[in-house]
């Protein structure tokens, strides 16, 4: 594999890690349309501590999946990139397909 190849795929995996995290999809489906939320919102939703809320965001951020913007004492959040939801819908397929399998393997 040659370096170019190489750094492509290590870029992938960087945004599917960041992704890797039940309360990190949570967020990214809660940016959805074009919403966008503060820390505070999130931490409310998430029923997480602020902290923790920040740490996952700041994971979204390092992989270009989110991007901030900072309203005097609070900072919002929205998608960078919205067509990360089309990664959602995919992974919905594989779960059906999965399913459907399992279903013939059972009944």
């Amino acid at each position: 594999m040659d370096a170019k190849t190489q750094a492509l795929f290590e870029a992938r995996a960087k945004i599917v890690k960041a992704m890797a995290h039940p309360t990190r999809l949570f967020i990214v489906d809660q940016l959805a349309g074009e919403q966008e939320k503060c820390v505070r919102e999130l931490t409310e939703l998430i029923g997480s501590d602020m902290s923790t809320v920040s740490k996952h965001l700041a994971t979204l951020r390092s992989a270009g999946i989110v991007q901030d913007e900072k309203r005097g004492s609070q900072v919002y959040y929205r998608l960078r990139v919205p067509c990360v939801l089309n990664f959602f819908q995919c992974v919905e397929s594989v779960i059906r397909s999965n399913i459907e399998l399992q279903q013939q393997f059972v009944g």
